[in-house]
């Protein structure tokens, strides 16, 4: 069942998403080479409890840390560890959630640790192509799967493939709600686009094979030919006028 949010509701949710909005924006400038990632969630993790909310993601279905980072070939879901230093060339994908007064945000973003390949700055800037893409269908009355048609397109018009087992969701009260949002297929499909949903819609964007693979720790999502990966998310309010960003940077 798809939840439809009041505006009062919309704007907690934004307050989350500022939160998280606000942190991933301090992480990205202390990304740097030999920072460790597990450096990054505690960063992560002091920022949104300084600010009054709860990491969404530490302990949501086993999880054990605050922040998501993934480097290069990992898609979505590495965990941080201080064994894992950022080195020059690297990009991270860093997500992160927040619960903040009873409603969860969550955004994600993908940094190069200084000087990045060509290839890298490519994959960087069409994934976040793909996700501007989805979010210009996001408006009353549009189907669900135009979302997911346009970022596809977006995506493979440049070389590049998107993840499919791994989709975007509804967000509010619980960290994930229906309706589910591939990354690809056909428009016109699924449920009407309504004012009060609100979502979190989320391309992952591999160089090579959009194939993964879930590594021994049940959680780090790899591509499966090694190639580099990319993850960029907001979470958006469906209005009369369009897309809402509520997980805008400022």
């Amino acid at each position: 069942m798809i939840i439809l949010k009041s505006p009062e509701e919309v704007e907690k949710i934004r307050a989350s998403c500022q939160i998280v909005a606000d942190a991933l924006q301090h992480l990205e400038k202390v990304v740097e080479p030999g920072i460790t990632t597990l450096e990054l969630n505690d960063i992560a993790e002091q920022f949104l409890m300084e600010r009054g909310a709860a990491p969404a993601f530490k302990g949501y279905r086993g999880f054990p840390m605050s922040l998501c980072a993934s480097i290069n070939e990992e898609v979505v879901h590495g965990i941080p560890s201080a064994k894992r230093k950022l080195q020059e060339g690297d990009v991270i994908s860093l997500d992160l959630g927040s619960l903040y007064e009873g409603y969860y945000g969550d955004a994600a973003i993908t940094v190069g640790v200084e000087k990045i390949t060509e290839s890298a700055k490519k994959l960087l800037a069409v994934t976040r192509t793909s996700l501007e893409s989805g979010l210009r269908e996001v408006r009353e009355n549009n189907w669900l799967s135009d979302i997911s048609h346009a970022i596809q397109t977006a995506v493979e018009r440049e070389g590049f493939s998107v993840v499919r087992i791994f989709v975007g969701h509804g967000i509010g009260t619980s960290l994930h709600e229906e309706p589910q949002i591939p990354n690809f297929g056909p428009p016109g499909r699924g449920p009407r686009l309504k004012e009060g949903m609100v979502l979190a819609v989320e391309p992952m964007v591999n160089v090579g094979t959009s194939d993964v693979r879930i590594l021994d720790d049940n959680w780090t999502v790899v591509t499966q030919d090694g190639s580099l990966s990319a993850h960029f998310e907001h979470t958006v309010a469906v209005t009369k006028d369009g897309c809402d960003v509520l997980s805008r940077f400022h």
